[in-house]
């Protein structure tokens, strides 16, 4: 676990981060939750594994009301041809000034985890596979910033309150997508109880 976790309740300070798109993404964002999820390297098989997923169901996760924002720890250049296609923002952080700020870490757990072998070995089979259609393209053989990154989420609400969080212990170790969703209706409806507390005290 991170010496410095970001905890629900904790509070993220108003920022504008620059997708590799050249957008530039609010975060908190003031109409929508945010999904913060710091991945690994340009090009990660385990990565890519996790945001085909993403990809899939994103119009489920908007309709939601959240939005993707997605961290490497890769140079933009490098991060540009395999992130071309998707559907949501992504964030260059070579310094890991995001990393540092969210308590999110690097180790050899990532790799050595049991539970993150067979997550490995789907991704880089599925990975060539998909390299081969040309879907995808090989990651650097030395990638920025090494191959001990761990995953991390966050989900922000609007008013910048972390509503939920989680470190992974292995380098698969994130949010599904139904988790993600099933957390995103969890705070609708506990807002929607506050609302109609506030009314209900108000009359």
């Amino acid at each position: 676990m991170s010496r410095n976790p970001v905890r629900p309740g904790s509070t993220v300070g108003d920022r504008r981060l620059t997708a590799v798109s050249g957008d530039q993404v609010a975060v908190p964002d003031p109409g929508r939750l945010i999904h913060l999820q710091f991945r690994r390297f340009a090009g990660c098989p385990v990565c890519n594994l996790h945001l085909r997923s993403v990809v899939r169901r994103h119009g489920e996760i908007e309709a939601a009301g959240v939005r993707e924002v997605v961290v490497f720890h890769s140079p933009a250049g490098e991060l540009l041809p395999h992130t071309a296609d998707l559907p949501f923002a992504v964030v260059a952080d070579p310094a890991r000034r995001l990393y540092t700020e969210f308590g999110v870490e690097r180790s050899p757990r990532a790799l050595l985890h049991p539970r993150a072998w067979w997550p490995i070995l789907r991704a880089v089979l599925s990975g060539l596979r998909e390299v081969v259609r040309g879907r995808e393209h090989l990651p650097s053989t030395s990638p920025h910033g090494g191959r001990l990154g761990l995953p991390a989420d966050f989900l922000i609400a609007p008013d910048g309150r972390v509503l939920a969080a989680k470190y992974g212990e292995h380098v698969y170790d994130q949010w599904s997508v139904d988790e993600l969703l099933e957390l995103a209706a969890m705070h609708v409806t506990k807002a929607m109880k506050a609302t109609k507390v506030t009314e209900d005290d108000s009359r």
